[in-house]
């Protein structure tokens, strides 16, 4: 028998599986840093609410929920009983699905360069 045939195939991956691929259980969260001192209240706020809606959507997206359109405020408030944070506020939710929809575009669009910069060959 060829060596190959006796190598274990690898766990699919969410792009491989023929249906979503369960989210790792038990979740383990990362080691949280002290927040600098001497900002205002709303930074504070603003930035907790920033790295809950960064864990909800990486939940989502490993949960098989793509698109922003499937992801209701129903849906987001299961992920995250699914890996035991508080429900999210409605802005929370919002953020989740802005989060979705932007890193969909890919970020910066680059444009094609300008034929006047182009560098000229010697």
């Amino acid at each position: 028998m060829p060596a190959a045939a006796l190598k274990p195939k690898p766990l699919p991956t969410q792009s491989t599986a023929r249906r979503a691929v369960q989210l790792d259980l038990p979740y383990a969260p990362v080691l949280k840093s002290p927040l600098p001192a001497g900002r205002p209240r709303e930074w504070y706020i603003s930035h907790n609410r920033r790295l809950k809606a960064m864990r909800l959507a990486i939940a989502l997206l490993d949960s098989g929920v793509f698109l922003p359109g499937q992801a209701r405020n129903e849906t987001i408030r299961d992920a995250a009983r699914l890996i035991g944070v508080h429900p999210p506020s409605d802005t929370t939710c919002h953020m989740v699905r802005a989060l979705m929809k932007y890193s969909r575009w890919g970020g910066v669009r680059r444009r094609a360069p300008c034929p006047a910069r182009r560098p000229a060959s010697t």
